[in-house]
């Protein structure tokens, strides 16, 4: 088993690394003048079984095309086999037509992976489990929510936790989580006008005085989560915490979260964190590092993943 990362996350790939005890593979990923990108694998790989792991997150497009180039250069040098770990699987809210004449962009993405050499996938919390079937190669979904249970039930003693999710398109992760930790579950129902806004139209559940914890896969520009947190606080929540996979934080995202009632918002690594996301008094970041290391252990040695999960 050899490991190679690319640029987009170079923190968590130590990490993964550190706990398999494994080194990177020497990989040179430059770019030439006009910013094309060139890639040398400086080992020998030949009949190897090896580990890409490259999200496609900010700049999405330079970030997928390291990891689409990355995977060519081993295919070339006759690796046996080639996993895509992909932390964040960028373009993944482009998951079918919202409009006449758009495209479904993660599909696009599935196949240009694919048809680059990958013979399998890795990949943590999908925007929608259906991009799994996408890809005409098998394809692993992992689950932070261990993760973040042990972080929530280390947090929170006294059993007064209620789980919200901040949409209707979120019930099921929302509701899985809470089955982990034995709460009761509420809902937002909200209608988002635009990308990028939406309105808080009512809370389907009981969240007066109990400490409500906001689950989600992404945040972007957290208009949905700052919407939510200030609806559950009008309706006479305690408090109100978040927790979400995959940290996009985009435009003024981090201050958004900042000036909410959100008292702390918790995301995993799977975007390295900006350095505004490190300096912020209320968002703190939990390590994959551990789950992702193991799911690649797992897999390299034909062994169950799914059973990570029960």
């Amino acid at each position: 088993m050899k490991l190679v990362a690319g640029n987009s996350n170079r923190p968590l790939a130590n990490a993964i690394a550190a706990y398999l005890k494994t080194p990177l593979t020497e990989c040179l990923v430059r770019r030439f003048s006009d910013m094309e990108i060139f890639v040398e694998v400086r080992e020998n790989v030949r009949g190897e079984d090896i580990f890409v792991i490259q999200s496609t997150s900010y700049p999405a497009n330079d970030n997928l095309m390291e990891l689409l180039i990355i995977t060519d250069a081993l295919r070339r040098a006759s690796a046996r086999r080639i996993t895509a770990v992909i932390p964040y699987f960028g373009y993944a809210r482009q998951d079918r037509k919202t409009l006449p004449r758009t495209p479904i962009s993660a599909k696009l993405v599935a196949n240009l992976i694919t048809h680059a050499g990958a013979d399998r996938v890795l990949t943590v919390d999908l925007h929608a489990g259906q991009i799994q079937g996408f890809f005409d190669i098998p394809t692993d979904n992992l689950y932070a929510a261990p993760v973040m249970v042990r972080d929530i039930t280390k947090r929170y003693t006294d059993g007064n936790i209620t789980v919200v999710s901040p949409d209707v398109g979120g019930v099921v992760r929302a509701r899985s989580l809470a089955s982990r930790i034995d709460a009761p579950l509420a809902i937002i129902d909200k209608r988002r006008d635009r990308p990028g806004d939406s309105e808080v139209m009512n809370v389907i559940g009981n969240v007066t005085g109990r400490h409500c914890i906001l689950i989600d896969d992404i945040i972007d520009s957290g208009g949905t989560l700052c919407n939510a947190a200030q609806a559950l606080i009008e309706k006479g929540a305690s408090s109100v915490a978040a927790y979400a996979t995959h940290g996009v934080f985009s435009g003024g995202a981090v201050a958004r979260i900042q000036a909410s009632k959100i008292d702390t918002l918790v995301i995993t690594d799977t975007i390295v964190p900006t350095e505004a996301v490190r300096v912020s008094s209320n968002i703190e970041v939990l390590s994959l590092s551990a789950l992702i290391g193991e799911a690649i252990l797992r897999t390299s040695g034909e062994e169950s993943v799914s059973s990570l999960f029960d």
